[in-house]
């Protein structure tokens, strides 16, 4: 008899040595045997859960209802559950749920914040492993900027951008620098840490189509030659940049948006406002033809009205 078959005859006549004896081959069956036939906790189903730092939490939470030694030093042999066997059971921090936890950057922040509820070095020492933790630590445990933290939040431009702005909450060149590796938080450093447009900031936001178009439109809020040129690398990003930037036509966008018949339409419709020999060579074999020749013949209506 498997345990799952034991665990079923089991649900059918109730609990007995045999059965639970099967059951315990499985630290699975045997946490489900204590909840749900047993009801209550025995030892030899506690023993075999113990062999599962998951179902050793499990059966301290729900079956014994408390903790003890033999589930705890079961739960810290898995840094994840340590942390919920401290939260959930004990309650309360103790060193080696917490050292087990800090094995783990994540986990030690999140010790840190729910169960030990205030900074300490070893936690810190722990997430500054891992950038995201170091700034979830400095945001909100230590609640205040520290050069360790800083320094490995400064490692990702997602980090780094959201140290400046949530920690720090004041640009500086290296949280700035960091935040420039990737064309999004370069922009996003611009418009919601500096506040203003700077040149190395505009150089990397000018890496991507979209974010030199965002740029432009957020943080500059006037066109320039460099984020135009950027923009025009993909005919998405040079219709809305001729539309809500330059908000006129521009050779060089007009030749991007033209990669695209639909934004080659777009164009001849929101920006040109008429025919143009580009446009029209982009869209005369596509699905936008017939919109386009609409186009024309409404302007023509409207000239005789």
């Amino acid at each position: 008899m498997s345990p799952e078959e034991a665990y079923e005859y089991a649900e059918k006549y109730g609990p007995s040595e045999k059965t639970r004896k099967i059951v315990c081959e499985d630290p699975e069956f045997a946490y489900e045997y204590a909840e749900n036939i047993d009801k209550c906790p025995h030892g030899d189903t506690r023993k075999a859960a113990c062999k599962n730092s998951e179902y050793a939490y499990l059966y301290a939470l729900n079956i014994d209802k408390k903790p003890r030694n033999d589930t705890r030093k079961a739960a810290c042999k898995n840094s994840e559950i340590a942390y919920w066997y401290a939260r959930d059971v004990d309650k309360e921090p103790r060193d080696d749920t917490r050292k087990i936890a800090c094995e783990d950057p994540g986990y030690a922040y999140e010790y840190a914040y729910w169960v030990d509820q205030c900074p300490r070095d070893d936690t810190r020492k722990a997430v500054c492993k891992n950038s995201y933790s170091a700034c979830s630590y400095a945001e909100n445990v230590d609640n205040k900027p520290r050069n360790d933290t800083r320094k490995i939040a400064c490692t990702d431009p997602y980090n780094a951008y959201k140290y400046a702005k949530y920690v720090d909450k004041c640009p500086r060149n290296d949280t700035r620098k960091a935040a420039c590796k990737n064309a999004k938080y370069a922009y996003l450093y611009a418009l919601d840490v500096d506040k203003c447009p700077r040149d190395d900031t505009l150089k990397a936001a000018c890496e991507n189509p979209e974010y030199a178009y965002l740029y432009a439109l957020y943080v500059d809020k006037e066109p320039h030659e460099n984020t135009r040129n950027a923009a025009c690398k993909d005919p998405k990003y040079a219709y809305l940049y001729a539309k809500n930037v330059d908000k006129c036509s521009w050779e060089n966008t007009r030749k991007a948006a033209c990669e695209n018949p639909e934004y080659a339409y777009k164009y001849a419709l929101n920006i040109d406002k008429n025919f143009h020999e580009d446009t029209w060579e982009a869209v005369k074999n596509t699905e936008f033809k017939e919109k386009y020749e609409k186009f024309l013949n409404q302007i023509e209506k409207d000239k005789i009205i």
